[in-house]
């Protein structure tokens, strides 16, 4: 098993002791050596073989048992004891919002309730009401809950469909006869979540039963669904579907642009076609047979640019295809140059170990610099986010001190001091003002109070961006993918305020927030707002997760002149310095 297969089994294994009731300790100590095997940077089968993944911290004699027999083996008997006994369905039930270990264990002792369709009939029956510590509002909260987790459906977020469709395509263009392969679908257009992932490939006939062969039988199928000659679906153990279609080379791009989609922008593209004298399927362009007309003459296309040169449109990113005017601005030729991963130069919305980060500002410096990035900004928590280690005055202080020794030591790479600071719900930051001029910049965040009225979060969160050093807002909904649901705000009238006050917002990469949602990016453009991409990272790894945000800025049709962090450092400091004099 890889280090993230084995964290989320930590994970889980700590949840199972909370939903048996175990000492919180001993629960607490699966869910901290989860959050350390994330941050450890070196090889784990490395350190199980040498024995040094005893003397991390925060793994301790047990638990480093466990990570070996699961790197060894890929099974562990102390998982499969706590496993024992706990139903998949109680597990389930962890993913409807606001529902908690500690009040599954009560509804699974007092009710014998083992999954979310006995949870959904005892809640109608209105049985929940009469147990300890319930009560009818929660009770009311739980069908709300379950009724948004049922809207959600089998969906995955973004980088377990990506990682997986990486695997599988790997093989199939490893197989003798694939000449063309791709990842189409809502995954090609980087959607949020996906349903299921496309995979498409040209290939010989000849060749074709053996590259079906060789997908039904990949390591990570967990049954095959379907098995045709053309097409086959299976189910990955990742618990999403996989489709994979085999066509002949020169219906390849015609095959990949329709089964790209969306449906909208197929059928737009379908109906310029026909304008044309045309007919456009997935596996070619034709004459359209009209009586008395002569047949127009077929384009010759040999991939996606050719067909859209075929329409007489310039080539529309996949990102882009979602039937939002799109078609418009490429007749045009005024689709914007959009961002590319290689244009960012830092990004600065990343904790550290001073609040509840798993990495030191030196370690986060260093691999950004890894990365060949410019700059990296360090907004660890405000006070008041006692939760997640938020500073006190005196840790901001000493924080301030150590980033000006590091820059002071350090040529060509430059740390800005930021702050990841509460909107207290009067809209009111949670520094004094004296502590915000110690920052390069603020980043202004909801983490409370989820439950006000759209008119009075709305309020809240304009007052803040009223505020003269809040430089921009951090993750505008609180949203939280296939688990949490935005709070009520209108991020129109928020968007405004913004274009107003001249402030940012940022772009939160991390896969389960993408947030500025991508509908609003374009919107937050046209009015002048400008976007930074942050990561939200709380470890190394999570640097990266500002590639994810990069196709999210793609969606939204941001040119790199859009975003601050792919500005040069001085132009950064400039940008930054309007709100922090």
């Amino acid at each position: 098993m890889d280090k993230k297969e084995i964290a989320h089994i930590l994970e889980e294994m700590g949840t199972l002791l909370e939903l048996q009731g175990a000492n919180p300790f001993k629960s607490r100590a699966f869910h901290n050596a989860a959050r350390a095997l994330e941050g450890f940077t070196d090889d784990v089968a490395a350190a199980v073989e040498s024995g040094a993944i005893r003397n991390v911290k925060g793994i301790g004699e047990g638990i480093a048992r466990v990570i070996t027999d699961l790197v060894k083996t890929g099974k562990s008997k102390d998982y499969a004891e706590v496993r024992k006994g706990i139903p998949d369905g109680v597990l389930g039930m962890l993913r409807i919002q606001g529902l908690g270990p500690k009040k599954i264990r009560v509804l699974f002792e007092k009710l014998k309730i083992t999954s979310v369709d006995a949870l959904e009939s005892a809640a109608k029956a209105g049985k929940l009401a009469a147990v300890e510590g319930f009560g009818k509002k929660t009770e009311e909260n739980i069908l709300t809950g379950i009724q948004a987790l049922r809207s959600r459906g089998d969906k995955s977020l973004f980088p377990v469909a990506q990682e997986a469709a990486a695997r599988m395509l790997a093989v199939l263009q490893e197989e003798k006869g694939v000449i063309r392969s791709s990842v189409a679908g809502s995954l090609r257009r980087r959607k949020e979540v996906i349903g299921d992932i496309d995979l498409l490939v040209s290939a010989k006939q000849s060749a074709r039963e053996r590259i079906m062969d060789r997908f039904v039988s990949h390591p990570e199928v967990d049954r095959v669904i379907a098995r045709g000659e053309t097409k086959s679906t299976v189910a990955l153990k990742q618990g999403i579907n996989c489709d994979v279609r085999i066509v002949a080379d020169d219906e390849f791009p015609f095959a990949l642009n329709y089964f790209t989609g969306s449906k909208e922008h197929n059928v737009e593209m379908r109906t310029r076609a026909n304008r044309l004298g045309l007919s456009l399927n997935e596996y070619a362009l034709s004459p359209l047979e009209e009586k008395g007309k002569k047949k127009t003459k077929i384009p010759v296309v040999h991939s996606e640019e050719d067909l859209y040169q075929a329409l007489g449109l310039a080539y529309i990113p996949p990102e882009l295809r979602e039937q939002t005017g799109e078609f418009e601005a490429a007749e045009k030729n005024k689709l914007p140059d959009l961002i590319e991963e290689k244009d960012l130069r830092g990004t600065l919305h990343c904790h550290s170990t001073y609040s509840d980060g798993l990495h030191t500002i030196e370690q986060m410096a260093e691999a950004a610099r890894s990365y060949g990035w410019e700059y990296l900004g360090i907004a660890d928590h405000s006070r008041s986010a006692g939760y997640a280690g938020g500073l006190t005055l005196e840790s901001v202080e000493r924080q301030v001190r150590q980033i000006d020794r590091i820059n002071e030591q350090t040529k060509g790479f430059t740390l800005f001091k930021g702050t990841e600071c509460d909107i207290l719900p009067d809209g009111s930051l949670d520094w004094p003002e004296k502590t915000l001029t110690l920052f390069d910049y603020v980043v202004a965040s909801v983490h409370s109070q989820f439950k006000m009225t759209e008119a009075d979060m709305t309020k809240r969160i304009i007052t803040a961006l009223k505020h003269p050093r809040v430089t921009m807002l951090g993750h505008p909904t609180g949203r939280l993918l296939l688990s949490r649901d935005p709070y009520p705000v209108a991020m129109v009238q928020v968007i405004k305020a913004a274009a107003d006050y001249g402030k940012a917002i940022e772009i939160n990469a991390h896969p389960m927030r993408f947030d500025l949602d991508w509908r609003l990016c374009k919107y937050a453009r046209e009015l002048g707002v400008k976007i930074f991409i942050n990561p939200d990272a709380h470890s190394i790894e999570g640097l990266r997760d500002t590639l994810y945000g990069v196709g999210i800025a793609r969606k939204g049709w941001l040119t790199r002149l859009d975003v601050v962090n792919t500005w040069r450092t001085a132009e950064v400091r400039k940008y930054l310095n309007r709100t922090q004099k």
